[in-house]
């Protein structure tokens, strides 16, 4: 597939996927959506990568829905099904970020807002610079959070926050989202793209395998009761101890040196 709407490369076991539509600030489209699901499926199918990394180009992490987006507007007097594009675009985007094979890093380098906000937060990690922001948009069109917004809220920073963004719609600045526990952390500007590419290689040199089940497992965890839990993390733990990366972390542990993952 021929990008237009992304930028797609691969080094040295990290993935970097770009959402690079910059002059509507990375919203999204079909088509934007189509080649995202191209490159995670690139991914997944990638046994060098390590890692993804999702940013966004120019001075936005993403914006969202392209509201101008032909799948958007009342044709004919006839009013758009939102329910649909929540169905077969978003649902799918948040569920494979959710669950694919290596761990995900969102780089959110200047707004995210609405559903920007919520493909960032379906990443393992989150982390922005000291401009960039979240905002929850959807009350000042009539909507709802969607694309896990009325999920990963509640659940990262409490029922009462939670409610305040999605009903007032007002701007969480980054740096008070991280004192919150919304995000890992927020990053002086001038030294963002260092700090995004320092924790893009720890994760592309760790027991990638050991990262996803830890994931699984805290995603799990609510659902569960703590005998439920207890025996899943027994069941991760006999899969990780019969594991490469596991022998080699006691061999290098027990000879003193930085131990060398191979993801197996």
């Amino acid at each position: 597939m021929d990008y237009a709407n992304i930028l797609f490369e691969s080094a040295d076991g990290i993935a970097r996927l770009t959402l690079n539509r910059p002059d509507k600030l990375n919203s999204f489209t079909e088509a934007m959506h189509a080649e995202v699901r191209h490159a995670l499926e690139r991914i997944q199918s990638d046994a060098g990568v390590r890692v993804l990394v999702l940013t966004g180009a120019g001075r936005g992490f993403c914006a969202g829905q392209d509201l101008g987006d032909r799948a958007m507007q009342i044709q004919a007097g006839r009013m758009p099904d939102l329910g649909h594009t929540v169905e077969h675009f978003y649902k799918p985007l948040v569920l494979t970020l959710q669950n694919l094979r290596v761990p995900t890093l969102a780089a959110v380098n200047g707004i995210a807002a609405g559903a920007g906000a919520s493909i960032a937060l379906a990443c393992d990690l989150v982390v922005a610079a000291e401009s960039a922001a979240f905002l929850q948009a959807f009350s000042k069109i009539g909507l709802i959070p969607d694309t896990g917004g009325t999920w990963f809220l509640p659940q990262r920073i409490g029922m009462a926050r939670a409610m305040g963004l999605a009903l007032l719609a007002d701007k969480l600045p980054a740096r008070r989202a991280a004192d919150w526990g919304l995000i890992w952390s927020c990053v002086a500007d001038g030294d963002f793209g260092t700090e995004v590419d320092r924790i893009a290689r720890q994760l592309a040199q760790a027991p990638t395998k050991a990262l996803v089940r830890t994931r699984q497992a805290m995603h799990t965890a609510p659902m569960h009761t703590l005998e439920q839990q207890l025996s899943m993390e027994g069941g991760f733990m006999r899969e990780l101890g019969w594991s490469a990366d596991y022998a080699e972390g006691v061999a290098a542990f027990n000879e003193k040196r930085p131990a060398r993952f191979t993801g197996d």
